[in-house]
């Protein structure tokens, strides 16, 4: 029989099934369902200073606009590499040792595993927290709230989203007489005349597994699912494999660069010299090939992703994250507040959107003058109408798993036996989907199907 720890960590885990629609096994609030529970919200009596971390660019210009506005509410800010770049791994090591920031920057698919950890600080007590939820795009909120009905807490405030479309070098395809692909077959046939002008058409990162996923979403691929009080895994399902075998083919054939890693200085060279000439990427994307291929100003465009079936509409989506209040906050009012703001205050969104790249989750950051405007840099395409319009296209039943850092590592590391020729990503999936289930039992979690 098993323990009480056990049973309100499954207990816990059955509200954090992070679909979009949001599946909810067991409710109740309190210490049992994992991280801090809400409990009081009131504000400190004299001047607090609030400790964030975050890996958005730019994001210091919106902290020093909160400081000038907020004398006696201060937050400084520690710039750190990307959640699964050595964010995450930090943040959990601080909440260990008892020094973790007030603040700190999560994506929606780790949220689960920080609060599994008890991390996380539910702040629906604090001023202004429920009633927020009709500012946002209704599944980030869902999202934070990991259920429908908003009985299991809030855990983090909705920051961006990622719809994914295609960045390609619309002069190199005009060069080629090449339009952009409208299915995944004709992307393959692009490769090849692409290889054959000497350039590769994409990269395949062993060190993104987050944009394999996306690639996974866009074909209806979720990996986790629901089967009453335990988890199923479908890490390995056939819409996955269809995914993985299509991409297996192309590093098969060498027709995508396999020694670049996404982020990294290589790549950033290889787009400027034209090397690489397509990125499936998510709208904050736009900032990344700006900022690091600055020699090619005016050449890139965005068309939407390349589909499976022709005439269909689907979008996968990379990333977006949350503001989370940590449950080592002494200052919860301050930090919620300060989290409301910095992802509903106009000016800061358009600062993020600016300098940072970011794609709003509230929804009057979607009206941003920036997002209606044409870009400069993509030859003054109004690239924002293709994501707004790949945001709709989302499927919004993907469900994400309670450990999903641990599923992401087990990708990446299958991934780079992939590229070094030991492996096929479809025995990748196959690892990856036993691994997570192991890994969900290890938790204490019941897995149906083996």
């Amino acid at each position: 029989m098993r323990d009480r720890t056990s049973l309100a960590r499954r207990c816990m885990l059955g509200g954090v099934a992070l679909t979009l629609t949001a599946v909810t096994a067991c409710g109740g609030g309190g210490d049992e369902t994992g991280g801090a529970a809400g409990g009081g919200c009131e504000p400190a009596s004299g001047k607090v200073t609030l400790d964030y971390w975050s890996w958005v660019p730019g994001m210091q210009k919106a902290v020093d606009l909160w400081n000038k506005e907020n004398p006696d509410i201060q937050v400084e800010l520690k710039t750190t590499p990307a959640g699964n770049a050595g964010t995450y791994q930090n943040l959990s090591n601080a909440l260990k040792a008892g020094k973790a920031p007030d603040l700190g920057q999560i994506e929606y698919d780790s949220l689960a595993s920080f609060r599994l950890k008890e991390g996380l600080r539910d702040i629906s007590s604090c001023a202004g927290v429920s009633e927020a939820g009709g500012k946002f795009v209704d599944w980030t909120w869902s999202q934070v709230e990991f259920g429908a009905d908003g009985k299991d807490g809030v855990w983090a405030v909705p920051q961006d989203t990622g719809p994914m479309a295609l960045f390609y070098r619309k002069d190199v395809y005009d060069k080629l007489g090449l339009k952009p692909p409208t299915t995944w077959d004709e992307y393959a046939e692009q490769a090849r005349t692409i290889k054959s002008a000497g350039k590769y058409i994409t990269h395949f990162s062993q060190t993104d597994p987050n944009w394999f996923t996306g690639l996974l979403w866009q074909n209806k691929a979720t990996m986790f699912e629901r089967d009453g009080d335990a988890w199923k895994v479908t890490v390995d399902r056939p819409e996955s494999r269809q995914v993985a075998d299509y991409w297996q083919k192309l590093i098969d054939d060498k027709l995508v660069a396999t020694d670049l890693q996404g982020f990294s200085p290589a790549l950033y060279k290889a787009w400027n010299t034209g090397e690489v000439v397509t990125w499936v990427s998510a709208a904050w994307g736009y900032s990344t090939i700006r900022d690091n291929a600055k020699s090619t100003d005016g050449k890139w465009a965005v068309a939407p992703m390349p589909q499976w079936n022709e005439g269909d509409q689907q979008a996968g989506n990379w990333g977006g994250s949350t503001t989370a209040v940590t449950s080592k906050t002494e200052h919860p009012a301050e930090a919620a507040k300060f989290a409301l703001w910095l992802n509903t205050d106009r000016e800061a969104l358009e600062l993020l959107n600016r300098e940072g790249g970011l794609y709003p989750a509230a929804k009057s950051g979607l009206e941003l003058p920036a997002l209606q405007q044409p870009v400069d840099f993509y030859g003054k395409q109004k690239i924002f109408d293709v994501f707004q319009q790949a945001s709709s296209n989302v499927d919004t039943a993907f469900t994400w798993g309670p450990t999903m850092t641990d599923t992401y590592r087990y990708l990446s590391d299958g991934t780079a036996s992939v590229v070094a020729g030991k492996s096929t990503l479809g025995d990748v999936l196959k690892e990856t989907g036993s691994q997570s289930a192991d890994s969900l039992r290890k938790q204490s979690l019941d897995v149906s199907g083996g």
